[in-house]
């Protein structure tokens, strides 16, 4: 048996909104050599109604007038064949998922007034689970764990205050998150990471968050880098475009969707108290412009800039 994690992230580039990272943990009956076919085989022709493949990058599925279905689709099957239920809520997703289910936002109540899912049918995605689940099963995969780390605006601003830089931030985060997945695993791992910016080295990283005595680097390219744990039989790569990958892409999905709640329940409380204010995803062109019409409701709400609005 394999043990194999995959990482991604969602909401690197903004200014507004929470910095997610997630991370997927699947046992494969297969040498390490041979997970990553076994994997693709075991949900070749899974696909939404509309055709898309149910788990890929979040930024190929979130693409036209059914793009946040599918990705809803896609993130809450993955979800309900890990834990066996589907959340119908922001307490339940967060609970399903390991994250903090609230905090002090201001749009804390405007987030636990949602009821999932937003955009699909419940019913169809709880039986479509139960049939992934099925499916896996009989090639020898199991989808064993979704965990997410939400970092909100005021503890990303914290952290960069006290030295960190938005990559390392990054790092720190996915590999605290991986290593918490893969910890008093037996047998061999894989760890696969979407690659974090232009960073090529990670040796000391990985040393620390994996407690290695011992990390050999094996590639550290444009393309990839990886590292070798030979006391725990464990590979960790970064790689670019790891989505390509099954647990990389059910990653990301599940990043896009935990953040494109929070933005939506972000947009709902805000819009409230400025009408005419128009939703933002939170990039810097248009979140400029938010924070220039929303600057009169913020003042008045009384909530400091820090705790919106990421200064890196």
């Amino acid at each position: 048996m394999t043990l194999v994690i995959g990482t991604d992230e969602a909401g690197y580039g903004p200014n507004l909104g929470p910095l997610v990272v997630a991370a997927t943990a699947w046992r494969v009956a297969a040498a390490p050599v041979d997970a990553e076919a076994t994997l693709a085989a075991a949900v070749a022709g899974l696909t939404t109604a509309t055709g898309r493949p149910l788990w890929a990058d979040s930024k190929q599925v979130l693409r036209g007038a059914t793009g946040f279905a599918a990705l809803e689709t896609g993130a809450l099957a993955g979800l309900a064949a890990a834990g066996g239920t589907l959340p119908r809520n922001w307490r339940a997703l967060a609970e399903a998922v390991g994250a903090v289910a609230l905090d002090q936002a201001a749009e804390g109540q405007a987030l636990t007034a949602l009821d999932l899912p937003l955009e699909i049918d419940a019913t169809a995605v709880a039986v479509r689970a139960a049939d992934i689940r099925d499916r896996l099963a009989r090639q020898g995969v199991t989808l064993e764990a979704v965990r997410v780390r939400v970092v909100q605006p005021c503890e990303f601003n914290a952290l960069v205050d006290h030295g960190l830089n938005k990559s390392d931030l990054l790092s720190q985060t996915t590999l605290e998150l991986a290593a918490a997945l893969w910890a008093g695993a037996e047998g061999p791992a894989r760890v696969w990471c979407d690659r974090h910016g232009g960073r090529r080295r990670y040796a000391g990283l990985v040393a620390r968050h994996f407690d290695a005595t011992l990390v050999q680097p094996v590639e550290e390219t444009a393309e990839r880098s990886v590292y070798e744990l030979p006391a725990a039989a464990t590979r960790v790569e970064f790689c670019v475009g790891g989505e390509s990958r099954l647990p990389v892409a059910l990653a990301s999905m599940t990043a896009k969707y935990v953040r494109e709640v929070m933005m939506r329940a972000f947009n709902d409380h805000w819009s409230a108290r400025c009408p005419g204010l128009e939703p933002t995803a939170g990039y810097p062109v248009d979140a400029a412009r938010w924070r220039l019409q929303a600057a009169v409701a913020v003042e008045h709400a009384g909530v400091p800039w820090d705790a919106i609005w990421r200064r890196v």
